[in-house]
């Protein structure tokens, strides 16, 4: 749906939901843009992603192509009167980090009757119209001559044959494997996701090849790099660090699958992979360097989360002697993202492309550390992480991910709390933090959601996620830092019910979450000021915070009820006039948005009457620009 349609059924619905809506009695609401109760934290709204839903291969990093360093044979082409068989070669491959390759054993083939492997990407290969794609692969030959491998771009779209997008050809030498780069360029055609790539050969003959990839551009034409609708969604987030590199895909399943940050750094082909938490393969092409270029493109700080000794599935580390490697390896980690080039470490990332260091401010230790049981661990291993990471780097600030008995010198400066609950209780939730103790650590809301929605949240997520950042904002003096989670879903790989943005091979979408959480990151002061309210309904919610450099009022009003809120107004300090509004409205909880449908709900911006009345229509969100005095 056009987004002026959208908007126009959006703003019929505001308008017959105050009309004929049942309505609450007038609550008072008085707030006071010349007293300012604390600053709001500068940190607040960021965000965390981990691998799941396909949030990576499949989703936010630009390579096409699935199982493209070959786990397990690709489909087999045998065109015409060919014969060819292929098998995973587990002696062979381009490096020690892939040691294996797939081989396609070419008994007769010719031109007109090719022998080859296929791949259809993650449910599909996008193609865009006139659109240049990057790809390389290692090969090799047994033939003592060239071998042409022609690469083709097919679209499936035909019932007979499928249509050829684009072509090109790769002339694989004799001898040793080698690493080669090609390009496919499309012309004039619709945009489609049912396409599948080809690699072929028209003689006979033994060939090898591993590490395929295929890039679409891709943000900023990084190399390598990240989804371009993706990232621009991100970005009007307006989010101020990223968590990473996330959840249970830091720790892993088993010891062996936690994330070894070094083996994630440096050529693709020296890059092992391994088994994510969420159960497909993980081949660190993504790696942690791209996250903090991620971080880059975004304007956004690293919140570094460094493997603390503790996987899913195994006991942990004991504190002691057997967790002194991987204390070491936090050390060596922060040295890369934030170490000059005289280091050894930052020496490394600047061989990876990127000498100038990184900003950072927080160092997370593990990650959801609650769930091991056994009595002391996570108090010894924080305890042993703190006091290694303060001696060399006293300048961060570290975060437990739970709580922990320790001495002075390694006691957290903050604690990572995560919530995921259905709307009712979120709302209930809402003022958890509003008699918390001030005089201890802060908290950061590391993950955080209001789940029903499936793949991605509905309305009724919408108003929970909109009452929750109510009280995240309301308590920002304690709250530092908040990110919801999961971020990312690829709607044909969904895990994990509810996600905050949805896509497939060729779109993607926001959430009506996703709207709400743009429109409480752009429209944030950095004072929260004097207010208070008497008479609302029980799901009625708001927060008043003050742009102190623009002088303008940010009023949130947030009504999950099915009766419209009216409220009375004493605007203190505000000019008399017009104010911009921007709100959010669906007829119920389920009402959302789809990969089929993803403008159903949508902001719409308004201006409204500064007035002593005012009516919050239901199942509402609202977002004030008020003028200052």
């Amino acid at each position: 749906m056009p987004k002026q349609i959208a908007r126009s059924l959006t703003a019929a619905l505001l308008a017959l939901a105050a009309s004929t809506a049942l309505t609450q009695k007038a609550a008072k609401l008085t707030i006071d843009s010349t007293k300012t109760v604390h600053p709001v934290s500068p940190m607040l709204y960021g965000l965390m992603t981990e691998e799941i839903n396909h949030s990576y291969e499949g989703g936010l990093y630009g390579q096409l192509l699935g199982n493209h360093t070959f786990r397990g044979n690709w489909d087999l082409l045998s065109n015409g009167n060919a014969k060819a068989a292929v098998e995973i070669d587990k002696t062979t491959g381009p490096s020690s980090a892939l040691p294996t390759s797939e081989r396609l054993s070419v008994k007769q083939a010719s031109p007109g009757n090719e022998a080859g492997i296929s791949n259809s990407g993650f449910w599909g290969i996008p193609a865009y119209p006139h659109t240049l794609y990057h790809g390389e692969l290692y090969a090799k030959t047994d033939l003592d001559s060239p071998l042409p491998l022609r690469v083709q771009l097919i679209g499936d779209d035909q019932v007979d044959t499928g249509v050829v997008l684009a072509t090109t050809t790769v002339t694989v030498s004799p001898g040793k494997w080698q690493r080669y780069e090609y390009t496919l360029t499309t012309s004039d055609l619709e945009p489609s996701a049912t396409n599948h790539i080809e690699f072929t050969v028209a003689t006979a003959g033994t060939l090898w090849m591993q590490m395929v990839t295929l890039f679409p551009p891709t943000y900023n034409n990084r190399p390598n790099g990240s989804r371009i609708d993706l990232m621009e969604k991100m970005a009007a987030m307006h989010p101020h660090f990223l968590r990473l590199p996330g959840g249970n895909y830091l720790e892993g399943e088993k010891l062996a699958n936690w994330y070894n940050w070094p083996k994630t750094i440096g050529p693709l082909v020296d890059r092992p992979g391994h088994q994510s938490p969420w159960n497909y393969w993980s081949t660190d092409g993504f790696g942690l360097l791209e996250f903090l270029e991620w971080c880059e493109d975004l304007h956004v700080e690293p919140l570094l989360a460094v493997y603390a000794g503790y996987s899913l599935h195994d006991v942990a580390v004991k504190p002691g002697k057997d967790l002194e490697p991987y204390v070491q390896a936090a050390l060596d980690e922060v040295e890369y993202v934030t170490g000059d080039v005289s280091t050894k470490w930052g020496a490394e990332r600047a061989r990876n492309g990127h000498p100038k260091p990184f900003p950072l401010t927080y160092i997370e230790i593990g990650n959801e550390d609650f769930f091991d049981k056994t009595p002391g661990s996570y108090s010894g291993r924080f305890e042993q992480f703190a006091l290694a990471l303060r001696k060399k780097y006293p300048q961060y600030k570290l975060i437990a991910t739970a709580a922990v008995q320790v001495s002075k010198a390694a006691e957290p400066d903050v604690q990572d709390d995560h919530y995921y609950k259905p709307p009712a209780a979120m709302f209930d939730w809402v003022h958890h933090y509003d008699d918390a103790p001030r005089n201890g650590m802060k908290v950061f809301v590391g993950e955080w959601a209001t789940r029903s929605g499936t793949p991605t949240p509905n309305f009724g997520d919408a108003l929970g996620d909109a009452a929750w950042m109510t009280g995240l904002e309301r308590n920002s003096d304690l709250i530092v830092m908040a990110s919801y989670a999961p971020l990312l879903v690829n709607v044909h790989g969904m895990q994990w019910a509810t996600d905050l943005i949805g896509y497939d091979a060729l779109k993607s979408y926001g959430s009506p979450s996703y709207y709400a959480q743009c429109l409480f990151a752009e429209h944030l002061g950095d004072q929260v000021v004097k207010s208070s309210i008497d008479g609302a309904g029980d799901k009625f919610f708001y927060s008043a915070t003050l742009s102190s450099d623009i002088k303008t009022l940010h009023v949130k009003l947030v009504n999950a009820s099915n009766h419209s809120q009216p409220l009375d107004l004493n605007l203190l300090g505000a000019k008399a006039g017009v104010a911009k509004m921007y709100s959010l409205h669906a007829g119920n909880f389920q009402a959302t948005n789809s990969i089929t449908k993803p403008e159903l709900i949508m902001p719409v911006e308004s201006t409204v009457q500064i007035a002593a009345q005012h009516t919050v229509p239901a199942y509402t969100i609202q977002v004030i620009d008020i003028p200052l005095q």
